[in-house]
């Protein structure tokens, strides 16, 4: 084993892009063929409009959770070890989702799916940093996110395809075995081990605080249009400062809050992420229901519709990686920002009429916003870290990304239970459903014009 790789072997280097890659995949895949099924999976259990946006949003909860805390034992105990863990975990975890006779037990099948995410989403670009030098570092995150998209694609077509013929459990199988492809080769392709703070000690209370301060505020605000939820986020609030002080008095914090207070570059990256994940993430949900009750598509025929635009953002993000490892980062990512938002904009005039070539021009510019925020936020945060911090700094990025897309489709959980309720979708509700989603398309957008500026304000690497 070694301690630290800094600059791999041309060997090493591409079995790690080549397992990372793979797996930046398979989770997103995950995510967005369930989003596609949702409708099928609402009538097979009977589930009400709250309810079903559950079955997403438990897992990104549980990823939100358990990132930070992966990404520091990844740095301590080793960064392959707990990559294999986390796989293996989500494979296991497919199988249960699969076989679920209930909702209980499908949400739940997907809280440990999540967990298991948790795991490769921390430490996949911390191991890219660790063998990549600087100069390829742009190129080699922007091939990764290229896969993340390419399993965002690949989810609603092949989602849709799978549901339509079989069945949605039929998309957790598909799961499982890629989920096992990538296990294979981890164990027999990846040999070398990384942890560059293995004399660290894991910060346990800070990690438990830091778990229980996230569910209490963002199962709050996913229950904000009752009591409970504001009751759930007042402990919640103060779970923040309870973990801020707490992390800058202990030795070997979870995570390092100096990387925020003294890294300028490093805060406002992270604060973008924030931003534009949660401006972003709940655009799939909202048009893969719009497009199967309004337009009246079967779920493969939804799937060829929002295919567009990861496979936009697939395309070019190696393109906008590469060009921030030249141009600054900051304003690449700007203007990839500023694309999203007026994507945004356009479905804000969704209505009965909106023909399918203007949902998919908007999808477009929306994936080419994307893809040019994406690549070079993550070239920006990782290259503003010393190399200890690499598990840290990913999880955190990590965290700001799934804490985001918790945040999207909180903001739908909002707007769908003040104005639907617990009632299925059904044809005397898609006015109101209509209502619902030009509303959240309106606020996503807001949300995205301030992320402009958050974006800018970070300051240059170089």
């Amino acid at each position: 084993m070694t301690d630290a790789i800094n600059v791999g072997t041309a060997g090493t280097k591409k079995v790690v892009l080549l397992v990372t890659t793979l797996a930046a995949f398979v989770s997103p895949f995950g995510v967005s063929s369930v989003n596609i099924a949702l409708p099928s999976i609402e009538k097979e259990f009977l589930m009400d409009a709250i309810l079903l946006s559950w079955v997403t949003t438990a897992y990104l909860l549980a990823s939100a959770i358990f990132l930070v805390p992966f990404g520091k034992i990844a740095d301590i105990y080793g960064r392959k070890r707990i990559f294999s863990y986390g796989i293996l975990i989500f494979t296991l975890a497919s199988i249960g989702s699969a076989i679920s006779n209930s909702t209980t037990m499908l949400i739940c099948s997907r809280i440990l799916q999540g967990i298991g995410a948790a795991a490769t989403y921390s430490i996949g670009a911390a191991m890219l940093t660790s063998v990549f030098p600087p100069r390829e570092l742009g190129k080699v995150l922007g091939i990764n996110l290229a896969a993340v998209y390419l399993g965002n694609s690949a989810g609603p077509f092949l989602g849709g395809f799978l549901t339509h013929y079989l069945s949605w459990r039929s998309i957790f199988v598909v799961n499982v075995f890629l989920g096992l492809i990538v296990i294979f080769l981890i164990f027999w392709k990846l040999k070398e081990e990384v942890h560059e703070a293995k004399r660290e000690k894991f910060d346990l209370a800070g990690s438990i605080i830091f778990s229980i301060t996230l569910l209490l505020i963002m199962y709050g605000f996913s229950q904000l249009s009752t009591m409970r939820g504001v009751w759930l986020i007042l402990p919640g609030a103060l779970g923040i400062l309870v973990f801020v002080k707490w992390e800058m008095k202990t030795e070997s914090p979870v995570l390092e809050i100096s990387l925020f207070r003294n890294n300028r570059v490093f805060a406002f990256s992270n604060l973008a992420a924030l931003i534009h994940y949660s401006a972003t993430y709940a655009v799939t949900f909202l048009l893969s229901l719009y497009l199967q009750y309004i337009k009246k598509l079967t779920p493969e025929g939804a799937g060829l519709v929002l295919i567009s635009q990861p496979i936009v953002q697939a395309f070019f993000s190696p393109f906008a990686g590469k060009l921030s490892d030249k141009t600054e980062p900051r304003i690449v990512a700007s203007i990839g920002m500023a694309l999203t938002a007026v994507g945004l904009v356009m479905f804000i005039f969704l209505n009965e009429k909106t023909t399918l070539w203007f949902i998919v021009a908007s999808l477009i510019l929306l994936g080419f916003g994307l893809a040019l925020f994406s690549s070079p936020n993550t070239n920006a945060v990782m290259s503003s870290v010393e190399n200890r911090f690499y598990g840290v700094a990913s999880g955190a990025l990590g965290t700001m990304r799934v804490i985001g897309m918790v945040f999207s489709m909180g903001i739908i959980i909002l707007i769908f239970s003040i104005y639907i309720g617990k009632v299925q979708i059904t044809s005397e509700y898609y006015p109101v459903f209509l209502k619902c989603v030009r509303m959240a398309f309106t606020f996503l957008a807001v949300l995205c014009f301030f992320g402009i500026t958050a974006s800018l304000a970070r300051g240059n690497v170089r």
